[in-house]
């Protein structure tokens, strides 16, 4: 299942949704600028390596140029390729402005950092040996699917499906969307053990989407109810 949108309207302009994706397509951009070689050390200087992290390892002084702990907040912001930066702030613009609204902008802007960090943090406890820098905004966007599985479990999603030579668009509840798509961390984790299977971290994802539904009570506004009924757009005969 890849969700396309959701028909979860809003009433704010999410500023900081947006800020966050410039932030992120800006980084990249300067990340290719730099070369492959050079880009490549980037991540080595502000990627979250676990062994660093945990001290096990330590980088060359010409690459410590933040403390280890440091890494878990910069990583969220690299990417390793465009379709790892493309996948991560298509699901950030996808589900990011609805709660955005739901938290207020401020709150949204730490909920988003915090979630991302304890999402590095899963990473780098389930892998400590790993000497390869974790980067991608995933983890954060993670925790952004988990407070929507709980405020909005019911909105619907204009997904597309692939299954073998079956390919269809359909509305899908968010909750099965995205509930579908953590059971798919788990078992893609479960079946890499401790490695990172195909360059993917997902016991971050994991612990991104726990983190989520577990902060989004203290982050989201009081008027705001778990398990909102599903508010709809006006849509076109077609759909």
């Amino acid at each position: 299942m890849f969700p396309l949108r959701d028909d979860n309207p809003t009433t704010i302009t999410p500023i900081v949704t947006w800020t966050l994706i410039a932030i992120n397509v800006m980084v990249f951009l300067y990340q290719l600028s730099l070369g492959p070689r050079a880009s490549e050390l980037f991540a080595y200087k502000y990627g979250a390596i676990p062994a660093v992290v945990v001290g096990a390892q330590s980088l060359p002084g010409s690459l410590a140029v933040i403390p280890p702990a440091g890494s878990l907040f910069t990583s969220m912001f690299l990417h390793g390729g465009w379709m790892h930066l493309i996948g991560n702030m298509w699901f950030l613009w996808v589900f990011g402005n609805n709660i955005e609204e739901a938290m207020g902008s401020l709150r949204f802007t730490l909920f988003y950092l915090l979630c991302g960090i304890l999402a590095s943090a899963s990473h780098i406890l389930s892998n400590t040996g790993s000497t390869l820098p974790s980067v991608g905004a995933s983890g954060a966007i993670a925790g952004v699917l988990g407070a929507y599985a709980m405020l909005y479990p019911r909105a619907r999603v204009w997904t597309l499906i692939f299954l073998l030579v079956f390919v269809r668009l359909m509305y899908i509840p968010a909750g099965l969307v995205l509930g579908f798509w953590f059971v798919l961390q788990i078992l893609n984790g479960s079946a890499a053990g401790s490695q990172s299977g195909g360059g993917v971290a997902f016991w971050a994802h994991v612990g991104g989407f726990v983190a989520g539904i577990v902060l989004v009570g203290l982050f989201k506004k009081r008027t705001i109810r778990f398990f909102n009924p599903p508010r709809h757009h006006r849509l076109r005969p077609y759909e």
